[in-house]
């Protein structure tokens, strides 16, 4: 057995040991269920004040978060925003539970949720409000990017499943068909201010993306002309 000197024991103790000992700073966890109070708070400021008359000290206050807080998640009033738009949009599905009925129509109409005259009426309220941020310049490029992306990903899962069953063409392009989908349904709300109904969304089911998405490969040579 080889003998340790008290200096390189002490040395260890300094630098090895010491170091393995030393608990690592691991950063605080984010608070999701934070986050979602924040978001929700700001839709209501939205729903009362618009986005022009909306503050970051509003939020905060509503959702009784430090404004430290709130900067560190959101960098700007367009960023908190954007994120609120989506999970507004978000909390109207069921992305954990997609339905399953071996029909590619009702699935998508079981998707959405429905909602209370309340929700309805504070959702119009939120998009008749959001005036300038349409026009924000850190979302010039994306637009509304992203506010939309559950609803359309849990689309194309259903349209995948429902491809893979025959029940659509094979050829069927299912990424413009749901762009086709969130698309309309934007403008339905943003420009033109009317609520969101399954009416509408059967319509534009029935009228536009089912028989797009049955339709057989067209021919080429059209295709060439």
């Amino acid at each position: 057995m080889n003998e340790i000197s008290g200096s390189e024991t002490a040395n260890d103790l300094k630098s090895g040991d010491s170091t393995e000992k030393k608990p690592q700073k691991v950063g605080r966890k984010r608070d999701h269920t934070r986050d979602e109070k924040i978001l929700e708070a700001a839709i209501d400021i939205l729903a009362e004040s618009s986005f022009d008359g909306m503050t970051m000290d509003k939020v905060a206050a509503r959702a009784k978060a430090g404004k430290a807080t709130m900067y560190r998640r959101w960098s700007s009033k367009g960023e908190l925003v954007r994120d609120a738009l989506a999970w507004m949009n978000r909390s109207h599905l069921d992305l954990d539970h997609l339905p399953d009925s071996g029909n590619l129509r009702e699935d998508l109409l079981l998707l959405i949720r429905p909602q209370s005259m309340a929700e309805e009426e504070r959702k119009l309220r939120v998009l008749a409000g959001l005036g300038s941020f349409l026009q924000h310049p850190e979302f010039g490029d994306t637009g509304m990017a992203g506010i939309f992306d559950p609803w359309a990903d849990a689309n194309l899962q259903l349209m995948k499943r429902a491809a893979a069953r025959g029940e659509i063409s094979k050829h069927a392009n299912l990424e413009l068909a749901c762009w086709v989908i969130t698309s309309t349904s934007a403008f339905h709300g943003l420009v033109e201010r009317k609520p969101f109904e399954k009416a509408f969304y059967a319509d534009l089911l029935d009228g536009v993306v089912l028989p797009a998405l049955r339709s057989p490969k067209p021919d080429s040579s059209i295709a060439e002309n």
